[in-house]
């Protein structure tokens, strides 16, 4: 059994640390609440333009007029690229290793034949593709929590770049989708060839476009490339903060229960000790007796 001075010792050691544990936990808490308020306020932005693309497409142009414009372009997919979207940090629980996990599945099942290029998006990302040896045309670190479309852009400027030169035929975006506090999924989604959103002609307001439908159209696709890319760093930071502060509260509330069990196991340990200087008294003045 531990003597109570290393347990006083352990005491002391998981006590400071349930302090930074709890100090990181509401770190956290204050940064994924903005971090959330982002997320919410971008999303009905990104769902109109979606909106205003599936009209221009559905309702304006006709397939001949659509075909023109290479960013939705559909070829046979003989190689793909894949951005992959994670936090910069640890300390959030499955977060990461869920991100990577769904990064190897997605090379190993579903790029195809040829490997992936990948475009990696953080810094955790950015190190296991590295260690497993990826084809990393680009890669985005220390994007910060606040980031801004111009710091977006370059990602999408890589992209864009990779599909219209042939290099590859499909741009995917893998990422942790924020889909409250307690879950955070991860989703593939496909960003180039942009696919042709729905339009309903029945809802749809009647535009007046000027200088015309092709330019608004050719202006729009663009855009919407680094919304979604946008959208998806936003989902990532609002995601890291949440599974960080449930981690980090599980950690405190483990390092609680460590101390309460280290009490009591320095208890018996005092118990034991003062038993055996009792016994050890007695047995003295047994022989002094003798």
């Amino acid at each position: 059994m531990p003597s109570p001075r290393e347990i006083r010792r352990r005491i002391r050691g998981v006590r400071n640390m349930s302090q930074i544990t709890g100090a990181l936990e509401m770190v956290a808490a204050s940064k994924m609440r903005r971090a959330q308020d982002r997320v919410t306020s971008g999303r009905p932005y990104a769902d109109r333009l979606r909106a205003v693309l599936g009209d221009l497409a559905s309702l304006t142009l006709s397939a001949e007029e659509l075909a023109e414009f290479p960013l939705l372009q559909q070829r046979e997919i003989k190689r793909t690229a894949l951005i992959v979207v994670t936090p910069d940090r640890g300390l959030a629980g499955a977060l990461n290793s869920n991100i990577l996990r769904r990064t190897t599945q997605y090379i190993r099942q579903e790029a195809g034949n040829a490997p992936p290029k990948v475009i990696a998006v953080g810094k955790k990302g950015r190190d296991f593709l590295n260690r497993t040896g990826q084809d990393i045309v680009a890669e985005f670190i220390q994007l910060g929590d606040h980031p801004s479309l111009d710091d977006i852009r370059p990602i999408v400027g890589v992209a864009v770049e990779e599909f219209l030169s042939g290099e590859v035929d499909a741009v995917y975006m893998l990422y942790p989708q924020f889909v409250n506090t307690l879950t955070q999924r991860p989703e593939v989604v496909q960003i180039l060839p942009i696919e042709r959103p729905e339009g309903d002609e029945a809802e749809a307001p009647d535009y007046i476009f000027e200088p015309s439908a092709k330019d608004v159209l050719n202006e729009i696709l663009p855009r919407y490339v680094e919304v979604q890319v946008y959208q998806a760093i936003l989902e990532t930071v609002a995601s890291f903060y949440s599974a960080q502060m449930v981690a980090m509260r599980n950690a405190t509330d483990n390092a609680k229960e460590l101390v309460d069990d280290l009490d009591l196991a320095l208890n018996k340990a005092r118990q034991a000790q003062i038993t055996n200087e009792v016994a050890e008294i007695a047995a003295g003045a047994e022989i002094f007796r003798a």
